[in-house]
């Protein structure tokens, strides 16, 4: 599978989920439209856009069970969770409060401590336990957080630093019991497991599908239940708010022009779904399948040869999964990151092996997170674990 992608065949590529990876077959059909673009930038932008926006979302909303008119192309989730958060921002009192988890990405948890601050409402972190015992225990954290301020809560389907896929469907039902809302950063979880947003029920859903689906990068997604709708809006305002056009909701007018950029990312989405799950005959199912299966048969070699603890069970694991690293290994405590940053250096530098290392949520350990999509080798694998157990070989005695 290696041959239909341009990553480095010298390099154990094995961070797929940090940015993605594009195959050569999708990057053509980029190029293509690109083509076309600038040979009529004025036609293609203002006849052949609107349509073109319409079937990639059509493709983009039977892959993810999504009515296509809920969906809105954004460049990267992180700018789908300004955008919801900018929004809700407006209808916050001093006082109210935010929900999110100490699991959260950094740049989303930023933003929410901005929308907060502008609001005079305060962020609430709850603390998930690391290494996880479960989905019971994870959703007892964020209930336990919840008040009667509480307005809206952020929440990861697929946790970035930790690897962890969280158990969403029974948090967003717990949540709306409680009468909160749930703003979902999916932003790993298209293509790595299988969705039905629609179903979910969630207010809000934004994803990434350069990551996991392959695309090229910027391009995702924002999709905003019915009802919520009419209170969204982009954020940056264009020619859609003044519009007088009956036959498209005002949702979808802002939405789909915010000015000129470059919507090839976008448009390639179905080439990307089309291309992909044409590489195993069972399909995208298999794709995920398989994936997951590396990524759980990797981690349990990994902590074998390791000597240390699994950092959640199996249930919780999709194509990534993280890896405790010994504390002789990588340095203790990494609570500043200096130690992480060092040892992930360390691998590329001489071992040319690209996997990231980083401090668990309470600082205590180091946590490697591998990647498991179809270019990679078992060779890359291999060169991992040779590292790991030579760098341990000569790590200085406690």
């Amino acid at each position: 599978m290696h041959e239909h992608w341009s990553l480095d065949p010298t390099i154990a590529f094995l961070n797929h989920g940090s940015y993605g990876a594009c195959p050569h077959v999708v990057l053509e059909a980029q190029a293509r439209l690109r083509a076309e673009l600038e040979r009529e930038p004025v036609r293609f932008f203002q006849e052949r856009l609107e349509p073109l926006l319409d079937e990639a979302r059509a493709a983009l909303g039977t892959f993810l069970g999504a009515r296509p008119d809920d969906l809105a192309f954004v460049p990267n989730a992180t700018t789908g969770v300004n955008t919801v958060l900018a929004s809700v921002a407006r209808d916050l009192a001093p006082g109210d409060e935010l929900l999110t988890t100490d699991h959260e990405y950094a740049a989303c948890a930023n933003a929410l401590a901005r929308w907060a601050e502008r609001a005079g409402a305060r962020v609430v972190v709850a603390h998930v336990p690391f290494p996880s015992r479960g989905d019971d225990e994870v959703l007892d954290a964020i209930l336990r957080c919840v008040t009667p301020r509480t307005r809206l809560a952020l929440v990861d389907h697929v946790t970035s630093p930790t690897a962890l896929v969280l158990p969403i469907a029974r948090i967003v039902a717990e949540l709306a019991a409680r009468g909160v809302e749930v703003l979902v950063d999916g932003a790993h979880a298209p293509g790595m497991v299988a969705l039905d947003v629609q179903a979910l029920g969630a207010a809000y859903y934004t994803g990434n599908c350069h990551k996991w689906l392959c695309a090229p990068k910027g391009a995702a997604f924002l999709w905003v239940r019915a009802d919520r709708q009419a209170r969204l809006e982009p954020l940056v305002t264009s020619h859609g708010r003044s519009a007088r056009r009956c036959d498209r909701s005002r949702f979808r007018l802002e939405a789909d022009w915010t000015g000129t950029s470059d919507p090839t990312p976008y448009l390639s989405v179905p080439e990307a779904i089309g291309f992909v799950g044409s590489l195993l005959p069972g399909g995208w199912d298999e794709v995920r399948k398989r994936n997951r299966a590396t990524a759980v048969r990797v981690r349990a070699s990994l902590t074998e040869t390791l000597g240390t603890e699994p950092a959640c069970p199996e249930s919780m694991l999709g194509s990534m999964a993280s890896i405790l690293l010994p504390h002789d290994l990588a340095g203790d405590p990494p609570s500043r990151g200096e130690a992480c940053f060092e040892f992930h250096q360390a691998l590329f530098d001489r071992f040319a092996i690209e996997v990231p290392v980083h401090p668990s949520p309470d600082g205590t350990r180091s946590v490697l997170r591998i990647s498991a999509h179809l270019h990679n080798r078992a060779s890359d694998y291999a060169r991992l674990a040779e590292a790991l157990v030579g760098m341990r070989s000569r790590a200085p005695a406690a």
